[in-house]
């Protein structure tokens, strides 16, 4: 039987167990033994990061050859239009090549909690949010492509991994799952 640990990560917090250049890592989060990140989530992302005691459990999720969809919530800057939501969706040359199709649209979305320290703001510029799935891995690939159609991303939630989702997990908890 393989332990599945979901993770809310906060923002700031580095997707390893050792603190790095002032930054926290899980140690300070997960008390669990011989457990190991299924991949990684940026510093500056927040969210559904996903450690198991399983290795082939870890390559099979980690590994961008079996498709397992990511999904995100992404404040951008500026009022995204469907044209960009279009874009996402039919692909975005990056400068390490096309990416996947992605599933995309505009969200008015549920209750978020703050983040610490909080997004930076421009008074005269509006945000807005999406959601949007991916089936690849690239390095910071949401970011890329939300800025390659013109809207930066300001905040990064990942909120799905293949079957398993954060749902009701608050920044800093973790659930354990066991699997057979």
């Amino acid at each position: 039987m393989a332990k599945v640990i979901l993770f809310n990560k906060p923002y700031g917090v580095l997707s390893q167990f050792l603190d790095h250049d002032g930054h926290p890592g899980l140690k300070h989060y997960l008390h669990y033994p011989n457990v190991y990140p299924m991949g990684r989530l940026d510093r500056d992302s927040e969210g559904l990061l996903l450690l198991s005691d399983d290795g082939q459990l870890q390559a099979r999720v980690a590994d961008p050859k079996y498709k397992m969809e990511k999904t995100y919530l992404a404040q951008v800057e500026g009022e995204i239009t469907s044209k960009a939501i279009d874009h996402l969706c039919s692909g975005i040359e990056l400068n390490d090549g096309m990416t996947k199709p992605a599933k995309a649209k505009k969200i008015v979305p549920h209750v978020i909690e703050p983040r610490t320290p909080p997004i930076r703001t421009r008074e005269n510029i509006p945000t807005s949010w999406i959601e949007l799935t991916i089936a690849e891995g690239r390095n910071r690939q949401v970011r890329r492509m939300t800025a390659a159609v013109g809207f930066p991303t300001l905040r990064l939630i990942r909120t799905t991994i293949g079957p398993w989702k954060l749902g009701n997990l608050k920044v800093g908890e973790n659930r354990l799952e066991q699997i057979h």
